[in-house]
């Protein structure tokens, strides 16, 4: 369970001024509430390190003008904001992102061409309130790594098992498409990507 720092309703605004310059964990605000987000540790934090590396060889094997900041905050709306554990952003959307510089905050979806979370025990937060919200921002690409295979049955079917799904923006809603095992990932923003689910879940094997 994630703990709430606090039930009295704040707007982004008031988010940002509260949250600590130094801490160990790191901060959401869902719907005007604030909660807690422990920092990524163990095989997360191991599969994030690496999805962020292969990522930036292939941006700069591109030349494309995408970068991975250390930290953002995505805002959904006045009162939702989150912290992914990876956000590749178009450089030169930043010209219209008036809170980049002062907060590392992206308040544009266009600006973001590919978010991703590593699932953990809130696995509803990525399958299901996330991936609505990133989706009504137009977020263009969401990937879900689910390495321990514990999202709903309704999400990664039966029997449950470690799936990397792909949400790309077609219409203005989600198309889903999952990858499990030896299966090389598609992704419509990184073509050129040429890692199976195994590589990216177990890294280093």
């Amino acid at each position: 369970m994630i703990p709430v720092i606090d039930k009295t309703p704040v707007s982004i605004d008031q988010f940002l001024d509260w949250y600590p310059q130094i801490s160990e964990n790191r901060y959401e605000l869902r719907r005007g509430v604030i909660v807690e987000m422990p920092k990524p540790r163990g095989k997360h934090s191991e599969i994030a390190g690496f999805v962020i590396k292969k990522l930036n060889t292939v941006i700069d094997d591109k030349q494309v003008p995408f970068f991975i900041p250390r930290e953002c905050i995505i805002k959904i709306s006045e009162d939702t904001g989150y912290e992914p554990d990876v956000a590749v952003v178009n450089r030169p959307n930043l010209a219209n992102e008036s809170r980049w510089e002062s907060s590392s905050v992206i308040e544009h979806g266009e600006s973001v061409k590919l978010v991703v979370e590593v699932v953990s025990t809130n696995w509803r937060d990525d399958y299901a309130l996330k991936m609505t919200d990133y989706e009504s921002i137009g977020i263009g690409e969401y990937w879900i790594l689910d390495y321990l295979g514990i999202g709903g049955r309704r999400y990664i079917g039966s029997p449950k098992q470690p799936t990397f799904t792909v949400c790309t923006m077609v219409d203005g809603e989600y198309e889903l498409q999952q990858f499990r095992d030896n299966e090389r990932i598609i992704s419509p923003t990184f073509p050129e990507w040429e890692l199976t689910v195994n590589q990216i879940f177990h890294p280093g094997e």
